[in-house]
């Protein structure tokens, strides 16, 4: 019995393990996410971490989900804020996502104000979401940290996205 033709376009496909792991974080990037600024206090101060790992997961009750890296160095304050609040960047707000990426300046000259639990908040974002912590579970090389959202705060714009490691807009059809 011979090969049967594909109608389908040439792929690659691979299994996820060491060796591999270039083509799997490329693969990933294939899904465009939006951008979102993860803030919450600690005693230190505020602090904040640019994330494109987040996702609604129940309207009632209203809960979200982000996932932080455990090898960030932020990874342990945000897993034990009670609080914190999630930023949805605009198409405009590339400097956010700069800002709190590694590296980053963090807080430094931006404004910002606090929360009725004293979470900073970014101001002129997208979106708003102020959170209390529901659970955190273990994921491998990640955390997942869900939250009760409290409060949202909204606005008219279009969002900054993020697909394929590059920053841009997202380009609608009717």
């Amino acid at each position: 019995m011979g090969a049967i033709a594909s109608p389908c376009s040439p792929e690659r496909l691979f299994v996820p393990e060491r060796g591999n792991e270039r083509a799997y974080r490329d693969a990933l990037g294939s899904f465009t996410t939006g951008i979102t600024v993860v803030t919450a206090m600690t005693d230190q101060g505020p602090i904040g971490m640019t994330v494109n790992s987040f996702t609604s997961v129940s309207l009632e009750p209203p809960l979200v989900l982000w996932s932080p890296a455990k090898s960030s160095s932020k990874h342990g304050s945000f897993q034990q804020a009670v609080h914190f609040a999630i930023h949805v960047l605009g198409a405009e707000q590339d400097h956010l996502c700069q800002a709190f990426s590694r590296g980053g300046a963090g807080f430094a000259g931006l404004p910002w104000t606090t929360s009725e639990e004293r979470v900073p908040t970014l101001c002129d974002t997208l979106a708003r979401f102020e959170c209390r912590r529901s659970a955190t579970h273990d994921a491998g090389d990640h955390s997942l940290i869900l939250g009760r959202v409290l409060r949202v705060a909204l606005r008219d714009g279009e969002p900054l996205c993020y697909s394929r490691g590059m920053l841009g807009r997202f380009a609608g059809r009717n």
